[in-house]
């Protein structure tokens, strides 16, 4: 009889522990959730809480707060983007991140927020993926 009742118990102390491990990892899950988008994984600041997340209204203004943590890169495109200046060797062409929209460079390269190579386009390409984005273009 005193085996089966410390069997019992072992068993109901696991599940005890068990269920604790299962909702604390419940928690995490809503107070946390990855970039929708998914360009933002591999970085510290990849994991938001819920509150802030929907506190943005967009997936720019997530990367506009991101930005603020990564260093500074001539190749991030802040405010107006005028791609007729990018474009230095008038080739009608630049490079840009096919997720970190407002990263574009003149010349082939990586994201720096993202590591993602970068794809050459069309300056008019380049300009619908930014107002498709919500970006303001000159």
């Amino acid at each position: 009889m005193l085996k089966q009742f410390v069997i019992i118990f072992t068993l109901i102390s696991f599940l005890g522990v068990f269920t604790l491990a299962q909702e604390k990892t419940e928690t995490d899950k809503q107070e946390k959730k990855e970039c929708s988008k998914g360009c933002c994984s591999g970085h510290e600041s990849s994991m938001m809480t819920m509150a802030q997340m929907d506190a943005d209204s967009t997936h720019k203004e997530h990367h506009q707060m991101k930005s603020e943590k990564t260093t500074e890169s001539s190749i991030i495109r802040e405010g107006e983007i005028n791609l007729a200046a990018i474009d230095k060797n008038n080739d009608g062409k630049v490079f840009q991140d096919q997720m970190c929209w407002n990263v574009i460079s003149d010349e082939a390269g990586e994201c720096p927020q993202c590591g993602m190579k970068l794809k050459e386009v069309s300056l008019a390409k380049a300009k619908a993926n930014l107002i498709k984005h919500d970006y303001k273009v000159k």
